[in-house]
């Protein structure tokens, strides 16, 4: 493979000079040549604008290098191509188009690939302010994305470190046959939107080996507005991967016009988050065929600016609003799951839209208090009639869903909150099914099964 040295491009990696000019002209030259590997060299901080990655493409960060984000905006690709000055015409604005900033930007770029053990650091304490001691948010929104990759197909990322992203870390959107493998996630966990890895509208994705820590999901699939061009995000492979988050640890959704499927999670360990396995349909597309097995879970609660009540596995379908519909969920199986922290399983859909075909086998679930917040919560938010609920907790909490099956499962209880009840709290479930279901209520003066509208096989 023909390496180019970004040295000889005339790029200084004294962390001072902006490098942008040489390493996108090495790069152009190693694409015009058919492809090959641009390298940042070991010992070097490489300070710098947004690039282009382009066809075939390896932009190699050797161990020891850093790649760092200008703290410019002006300096960022902007796929939006946003006309007014972006700082006014971003706030408030929601994540429904394509990523307004980019520092790393492929379009089209079949083959190309970022790769190496050095480190991007994104910079993104330039773009972000404190609102308190557990929260910090943005001047403008949204704010960069770190690496965004669209419509391209066949590319990898292996083996780097991010650090300190403002916005999202890592968006390959309408690509087909994504690899990330081994590569690190770094975020402060008070940094709000900083996820870790989001496939959007792409199909045979292996996720495999990560760690990420980071505030908001550290994997989220998502299907976007913005890229609705694109199909189903489909064929996904989540494996071996360890998760911190302030958000959920896996998501499916919430942005989601598109459809989900075929979506395998293995051997993957959540730890100190605020969910864990999440799925959140409040858009039009659904959900179908999805497999969690493996997985240990503890969830803890961080503070109410975030979403999520740590709940170790939530399921839930609302309207986003009074003009949306939201999508089905079916055939959910979770198999050897083992679940502790302050809150228990949520299943929640609605009266005219029940989430169907959901499978527990070989879990456990023990609810335990550890964080200064309030139980006797569950987050049901975003949605059009929903919010923060206060109700009892339960090791499993379900509400308007259709042929449950719980099966050689235990529920327990650890240190208690006067809010803890139940083993099992279900309201309008058609074909419940307990097989070998074990646990008891919090209070011995309780029954350890709530029942209410069920129909119920044992």
């Amino acid at each position: 493979m023909k390496e180019y040295n970004v040295l000889q491009y005339g790029a200084k990696g004294d962390g001072r000079a902006n490098d942008a000019f040489a390493i996108q002209h090495a790069i152009d030259d190693c694409a015009k040549n058919g492809g090959g590997r641009v390298v940042l060299q070991s010992g070097k901080v490489f300070y710098s604008d947004s690039v282009k990655l382009r066809k075939n493409v390896d932009l190699h960060i050797q161990k020891g290098a850093t790649l760092k984000a200008t703290s410019n905006i002006d300096g960022y690709i902007r796929p939006n191509k946003l006309i007014n000055d972006p700082k006014t015409a971003l706030i408030g604005n929601p994540v429904t188009g394509k990523p307004s900033f980019v520092f790393i930007y492929a379009y089209d770029a079949e083959g190309a690939m970022i790769s190496g053990e050095g480190t991007i650091d994104a910079n993104g304490h330039a773009f972000v302010q404190r609102k308190d001691r557990y929260y910090v948010t943005g001047e403008f929104y949204p704010r960069p994305t770190v690496i965004y990759f669209e419509k391209s197909d066949h590319i990898t990322f292996k083996d780097f470190t991010v650090i300190d992203a403002p916005f999202w870390t890592l968006h390959p959107a309408g690509c087909n046959d994504v690899l990330i493998d081994k590569i690190r996630i770094l975020n402060d966990l008070d940094v709000a939107n900083s996820d870790g890895i989001d496939p959007d509208h792409c199909s045979n994705v292996r996720i495999t080996g990560c760690h990420i820590e980071c505030a908001d999901d550290c994997i989220c699939l998502k299907t976007t507005k913005g890229n609705s061009e694109y199909g189903a995000c489909e064929n996904i492979i989540i494996d071996s991967c360890t998760l911190v988050s302030t958000s959920a640890a896996i998501k499916i959704g919430t942005e989601g016009v598109g459809d989900f499927r075929n979506i395998n999670v293995s051997n993957c360990i959540i730890s100190r988050s605020n969910r864990g396995l999440s799925i959140q349909i409040r858009d039009g597309g659904s959900v179908e065929n999805v497999s969690y097995s493996n997985i240990m879970i503890e969830t803890r609660r961080f503070c109410p600016d975030w979403w999520g009540t740590a709940e170790p596995i939530v399921i839930t379908t609302f309207n986003r609003d009074e003009n949306t519909k939201s999508g089905k969920i079916s055939n959910i199986r979770f198999f050897n799951i083992s679940a502790k922290g302050e809150n228990g399983v949520l299943i929640h859909g609605n009266a005219d839209n029940l989430i169907e075909n959901v499978t527990f086998e070989n879990c456990s679930v023990t609810l335990t208090k550890t964080s200064k917040w309030p139980c006797g919560v569950y987050d049901l938010r975003p949605c059009l009639e929903w919010g923060v609920e206060k109700l009892d907790n339960s090791a499993f909490f379900i509400r308007y869903a259709k042929d449950i099956t719980i099966m050689k499962t235990k529920t327990a209880w650890g240190e208690l909150c006067e809010s803890y009840k139940f083993a099992l709290d279900a309201e309008n479930v058609e074909n419940l099914e307990l097989v070998r279901f074990e646990g008891e209520a919090a209070d011995s003066g309780l029954d350890s099964i709530r029942l209410n509208n069920i129909r119920i096989v044992r």
